[in-house]
Parts: structure tokens; C-alpha cells; sequence
């Protein structure tokens, strides 16, 4: 097991809230935005104070880049420790990422390199799966390229250029988000607390320092890119050129968002829902809604060429839920007609159909293609809101899983000890108001005759509430549900969480609200609220933050995990190099990256076979005779079995969410330990394998061989088979 341990060593006539916060929201959108300049403003105050703002979004980019890089070497003492143990320092599924970049490497050329990653034979035993189209591992590619090309190998290595790579992306994802908060509210100074609140919530908004590999490490700061790119493209001032542009950084964020994870579907599925409420809600124009649609389309559709035509994506059901809207809503053009009561009912009938449409054609996409790459992520919702069997394995080992669980509440209380989540939940609570008395207006409005009336009713609306702050704000609505029910799934909500605050203590909406309550609401208060407010909480949080970050940076670790770099330095030198291993899937990835050898199984768990071929190999964990598992093994090709104390006999979980309890209630036994059992299952009528094993029984040494064994590994040698001599022979013969 790896731990880590102590290294050695005046007022006029005061206006309407409502008049007042209408004008504050256009001044908002043209005092020191960063496309300031675009717009011809070219005096030297606007450069200086734009210069200054980008300075300062670059200043906190690298801050944060060069936060987390420090904290992954004083954790792991990197720089000192040997290559085996920096590579078992890329746990579980990390590690069959990283692998593929040092198999490129080690490839005589770029061609044959890209020839055994479409040809590949090693990451699954009996079959050559093209990794390219099965995985997102393009970022591999593209880093193990660049990395032959660019003089550098003499003084920088290719693990430092590999996570110095995924640590510079922290910075773009920083900047992102403070190019977010500084659209939105106008000031820079929005950007500055982003970027604060996102670093000293770094527990909760990144896990990037010890899951380097981790996809959505890749992915996410281009996500932050696109809803930076989004809410500069949904905002008025814009000329025809400045949208093309903004169409083309939607698609091209949005590309590489796809591109560098699985989950790309599901999270632009949510995406596609924000917009259609916002089309629903009439803030947005048509054109607008379809580019953003198309824009989502078109990166997919990118992605699947890229992926050699993977099925997942085509299937998936983002691109079944928009081409049902975009086809409802070209059937039912009247949507938006009549009074507020029949357009609501339009509204509530459209989103019927649309979603019966999705249904019906997502079905018909999976049937024609045969796809069930990702029933197992429907099996994981469908349990864990009750919907289905809670005894299917694959879902219970997401349920199982802390992650996977419902987002704790220490979780609220950290951010609230940053200042981040009081601001959040204000503006929240005060957009929200708005956005529904918006909405409501709109759907009240009369039907408008001509083309200028209805542009002339859409800029008022506009000017009512601004289409990027309603983006915005039904992001982290929905992203923030989503991180609720699924903890996983918080790192895309904190951190634009950050942003939207920012923007409650920098923008005008809340201001003006408190002051217009006060009676004290002139421009020249507001603006002075806007400024100092945020400088205040920067140097509070500077005040009360920055002793503890330096204490933090001053601890001193080392890496160690002394039985793990036992086994693969056995593994490396005393097994032939095409020999099949079989274990968990943490522990293969491990022995594909600092071994090179042969898997069975593996943690890139989308694909059908491999899943149950990995529940399959986990019977060396059920109760299971020896001939079955010695069977099961051998008809996937294995060599030799790594078993895992841990694993055996692990106490990390509670009963029925061990793995060894998934097991025996997917066998349909009864649980080890004390405990309600259900009443259709039954006793086994054999011992546990992974303990029966360590007997040295007649029957099991028969089979196989203990090989290598240590405090936390166990490595037994599949034995070949031998005909029988004798008919009437009970035991199988074998061969050394």
C-alpha cells in the first residue's frame, strides 16, 4: 500500500431600483471588459487598466500552476526517488494513461508508434483493440510527438514534461475562470477573486496534484475555455467578426473538451439542457441557439472521425436530445405565441416531445449500432436513485465508492470558511429571482408583428437581463445539482462556482439591490462598493490564507510503498516480457506501466467485454474452486495472478460493499461477517479463493504455483495442463 511519510530532512433624484439596475447592467458591459480595445476605445487609461488585468490573470494562472507542481513534489520527494517508484506514483487508471505515452517513446519511430497504438495487443489478452478509437488518449499522442520534436530531451525528462504539461493547464484554467468573472462583471478585480477563491479551494476544485493522468485533468480547463468563449459571445456589443471569432473558440474548446474525455457526452448532455431552458425562457435568439447546438454537434462529430467512428458518440444522448429540439422545435414554430398560460403550456408540451423523441431516437441509434459501451454508467442512475437491481455488480461498484456518493457537507462548510460560499448563495438566490420575473416577462409579452418589433422587443429584454449572466447562472445551477448527487462531479461545479460569486461581490445586481434597500444607491456608492468590497476580502483572505499556505508548502514528504516496487522489480526481472497478468484493474495498470507486460483487464471500464471479463478475473476474490477460477483464467490467456491482501481481506468498506460481498451476491451467496442477508441467497459450497489459495491444498497446488509473495502481494503461476493417463483420475494433471 502506498503512503507517504516524513521526509528527512453628492445626490441627486435617486432613480428606481429597477430603472438604476438596468443601467448599471449596461455599464457593466462597456466599462473594462477585456475586448475594451476591440470596441476602438484606445486611450491610455483602458490600455494600462486592460494591460493590467491580463497581467494579473497570467500572475494567478502560473501562481496556481506553480502551487499544485510544488505540492506533487514535496508530497512525493519526485525529484529523488527512482523511475519505478515515480511510476506507481501514477495510481490506478493514471497509470494506463501515462503508459501509453512511454510506449510512444519508446517506439523506434512516430509511425510505428502510431501503428501499435491502433494495433494493440498488450492492454487486453487475446484481442488487439485500437486504443485510439476506444480510448481518449490523444493528449499522449500529441505530448509524446512533441516531445521527440522539440530539442529538449537532453535536459528535461519526459515524466517532468508530461505533468509539468498538465500543470500549466491549471493556469489556462484559472485564467479561464477569470476571464469568466471579468466579462460578467466588468471589473478585473472579479477575475482576481476567481482566481483567489480558487486556489485556496484547492481541495475541492482540483485533485490534479496526485491524479495527474486523470482525463479530466485534461479536460476541464478547456471546458472553462469554452464557457469563457460562450459568455463573450452571448454578450450585445458584439460586431459580426468578433462572433465569428467567438463561434470558432466555442468549437475549438469545445473539440478538445471532447476529445480528451470519455465523459464528454454526459456533461455537454447538461449543457444542451441549460441552453434549451434558456431557449424555452426566450432569452436567447434562434441563431443563437442553433450556432450553440451546432457548435456542440460539429466537436462531436469531430471527436467520432478522430476516434476511428466510436459508436459511444453517436449513440450518446446529447446528440439524440439535439436533434430532437432542433427537429420539434422546426415542427412547432408557434411555440412562443399567445398569452402567458398558453405559451407555458406550448413550453411544457414541447419539452414532452422533445424528450419522447430523444428516447425514441437514442434507442433506435443504440439498436442499429449494437451499442452497450455505456449501460453500465444508466445501471449506476438507474440504482442509485432506486430505479433498478442494486445487485448488479458493475453499478455497485460505482455506489460503493465514496465518490460516486452524494457530495458531503464538510464539503459546504470548507467553502465557507473561504468567504466563497455566502456571496455564492446571495447572488444566486437574487439571479434566480430575476431570471424567473425575466422569464415570466418574456412569455407575457405580445405577439410582435414585424421583424424590427421583435428586434426591438428582444434588445429591451436583453437590456432586462443580460443572456450571458442567465448562462451563467443555469451553468452552476445545473452543474451544481449535478455535483450534488454525484461528489465526483464536483470539480466542474467549484470552480466556476468561484467565478459566479465573484461576480455577486464585483457586478451590480446585488449592489444595487442592498443600496436601493438602504436608500443609498447612487453610482458613485456603487462603484465604490464594487472596488473596495473585493480588495477588502482579497486582503483578508491574504491575511487569514497565506501563513497556512506556506505551512503547507513546508511539508516535507517522501514516497513509499516498498512492497508494490518489490513486485514490479520482480515482475521485471524474473517473468518473461509477453507473460499475462491478472488482478484488480488498479494494480494492472500499475504492472503495464513500470513492467510493459500483458493485461487481462484494465480501469478504462467502457467496454461491455472488458467488464465482464474483469468480474470474471475478480472471482479469484469470490468463493470459487480452484478448476473454476483456474478455468476462467486460463480462457483469457493468463499467465500468472497478483492477489492483494487489501482486497482479500478488506475493511476500507462496509459490509455489502466489499468486493468480495459484490461478489458473493452476484453469485447469489451469503455476505462474510454479521449481518441481515437477503433470503434467496445461500451458503457457498466453496472456501474463498483468495485465502483458500495461501493453504498450499493438495487441489490448489495442483493448479498453481506461488511465485512471489510479500506483506501485500500475492503471485501465483498458472500450471499447463496435462492430458489424463488414467480415466478414473479425479485431479487434473499438470506440468511444472
Amino acid at each position: 500500500m502506498t503512503t507517504l511519510r516524513q521526509r528527512k530532512g453628492s445626490k441627486g433624484k435617486e432613480p428606481s431600483p429597477a430603472a438604476e439596475l438596468q443601467s448599471q447592467q449596461h455599464n457593466c458591459c462597456s466599462e473594462h471588459h477585456p475586448e475594451k480595445i476591440l470596441h476602438g476605445d484606445w486611450s491610455w487609461g483602458a490600455i494600462i487598466w486592460t494591460s493590467v488585468g491580463w497581467s494579473v490573470s497570467v500572475g494567478l494562472g502560473l501562481l496556481c500552476c506553480i502551487y499544485v507542481a510544488t505540492l506533487h513534489e514535496n508530497d512525493l520527494w519526485f525529484s529523488n526517488i527512482k523511475e519505478v517508484e515515480r511510476e506507481i506514483s501514477f495510481r490506478t487508471e493514471c497509470g494506463l494513461y501515462y503508459s501509453y505515452y512511454k510506449q510512444m517513446l519508446h517506439a523506434p519511430s512516430i509511425q510505428e508508434a502510431l501503428k501499435e497504438m491502433i494495433h494493440d495487443n498488450l492492454t487486453e489478452s487475446k484481442r488487439t483493440i485500437n486504443l485510439l478509437q476506444r480510448m481518449n488518449i490523444y493528449q499522449e499522442v500529441f505530448l509524446s510527438v512533441l516531445y521527440r520534436l522539440l530539442p529538449i530531451q537532453s535536459y528535461l525528462e519526459p515524466v517532468y514534461f508530461y505533468i509539468y504539461t498538465v500543470f500549466s493547464l491549471q493556469a489556462v484554467y484559472v485564467i479561464a475562470l477569470y476571464l469568466t468573472a471579468w466579462l460578467l462583471s466588468g471589473s478585473w478585480l472579479a477575475g482576481a477573486l476567481t482566481g483567489v477563491w480558487y486556489i485556496l479551494n484547492r481541495v475541492d476544485t482540483t485533485r490534479v496534484e496526485f491524479t495527474i493522468s486523470l482525463r479530466e485533468n485534461w479536460s476541464l480547463p478547456f471546458l472553462a475555455l469554452q464557457v469563457a468563449a460562450i459568455t463573450c459571445y452571448l454578450r450585445p456589443q458584439l460586431t459580426t467578426l468578433q462572433q465569428k471569432v467567438m463561434v470558432w473558440l466555442m468549437y475549438v474548446t469545445t473539440f478538445c473538451f471532447c476529445l480528451t474525455w470519455q465523459f464528454n457526452q454526459f456533461i455537454l448532455l447538461v449543457q444542451a439542457l441549460v441552453i434549451y431552458t434558456l431557449d424555452c425562457g426566450d432569452f436567447l435568439t434562434t441563431t443563437r441557439v442553433t450556432t450553440l447546438y451546432l457548435v456542440q454537434v460539429s466537436s462531436l462529430l469531430s471527436v467520432w472521425l478522430l476516434q476511428f467512428c466510436n459508436s459511444m458518440i453517436l449513440g450518446s444522448l446529447v446528440l439524440s436530445f439535439i436533434v430532437a429540439a432542433l427537429f420539434i422545435r422546426h415542427c412547432q414554430p408557434g411555440v412562443k405565441t399567445g398569452s402567458l398560460v398558453v405559451r407555458l403550456g406550448k413550453v411544457l408540451l414541447h419539452s414532452a416531445l422533445v424528450l419522447l423523441l430523444t428516447v425514441t431516437i437514442n434507442y433506435l441509434a443504440k439498436k442499429a449500432l449494437q451499442l452497450q459501451s455505456d449501460e453500465h454508467i444508466f445501471k449506476f442512475i438507474k440504482s442509485k436513485f432506486a430505479l433498478g437491481s442494486t445487485r448488479d455488480f458493475d453499478a455497485s461498484l460505482y455506489l460503493c465508492e465514496e465518490a460516486f456518493g452524494l457530495l458531503p457537507l464538510d464539503t459546504l462548510e470548507r467553502l465557507a470558511g473561504t468567504l466563497l460560499l455566502y456571496p455564492y448563495i446571495l447572488t444566486l438566490l437574487l439571479l434566480c429571482g430575476m431570471l424567473v420575473a425575466a422569464a415570466l416577462q418574456n412569455l407575457s409579452r405580445p405577439n410582435r408583428g414585424s421583424t424590427e418589433e421583435r428586434k426591438g422587443a428582444r434588445e429591451g429584454q436583453v437590456a432586462a437581463f443580460r443572456p450571458d449572466v442567465a448562462y451563467n447562472l443555469l451553468h452552476t445551477l445545473f452543474y451544481g445539482l449535478l455535483a450534488f448527487s454525484t461528489m465526483r462531479m464536483k470539480y466542474i461545479w467549484t470552480g466556476h462556482m468561484c467565478a459566479v460569486a465573484a461576480y455577486g461581490v464585483c457586478g451590480t445586481e446585488l449592489w444595487t439591490v442592498l443600496l436601493s434597500a438602504l436608500r443609498c444607491n447612487t453610482k458613485l456608492l456603487l462603484r465604490l462598493v464594487r472596488y473596495v468590497v473585493p480588495v477588502v476580502m482579497i486582503g483578508f483572505l491574504y491575511y487569514k490564507f497565506w501563513p497556512k499556505l506556506m505551512e503547507e508548502l513546508s511539508e516535507l514528504r517522501e514516497f513509499y510503498d516498498p512492497d508494490t516496487v518489490e513486485l514490479m522489480t520482480w515482475i521485471s526481472t524474473k517473468t518473461p516480457k509477453q507473460a499475462v497478468f491478472a488482478g484488480s484493474m488498479q494494480l494492472l495498470a500499475g504492472i503495464k506501466l513500470c513492467t510493459g507486460r500483458v493485461l487481462t483487464n484494465h480501469p478504462h471500464y467502457e467496454d461491455k467485454d472488458l467488464r465482464e471479463r474483469t468480474r470474471q478475473v475478480y472471482q479469484v476474490y469470490a468463493r470459487r474452486s480452484p478448476e473454476e477460477v483456474y478455468d476462467i483464467l486460463k480462457a483469457i490467456g493468463a499467465d500468472y495472478v497478483v492477489l492483494e491482501n487489501s482486497i482479500c481481506y478488506e475493511r476500507r468498506h462496509r459490509r455489502g460493499c466489499r468486493l468480495r460481498d459484490l461478489l458473493d451476491l452476484a453469485n447469489g451467496h451469503i455476505m462474510d461477517g454479521p449481518g441481515e442477508d437477503d433470503p434467496d441467497l445461500v451458503p457457498a459450497t466453496h472456501p474463498r479463493f483468495c485465502d483458500a489459495i495461501k493453504t498450499d491444498a493438495a487441489a490448489y497446488n495442483a493448479l498453481f504455483t506461488r511465485t512471489f509473495q510479500n506483506k501485500t502481494f500475492h503471485v501465483y503461476r498458472l500450471k499447463k495442463k496435462r492430458k489424463k493417463n488414467t480415466k478414473g483420475s479425479s485431479e487434473p494433471s499438470v506440468t511444472q
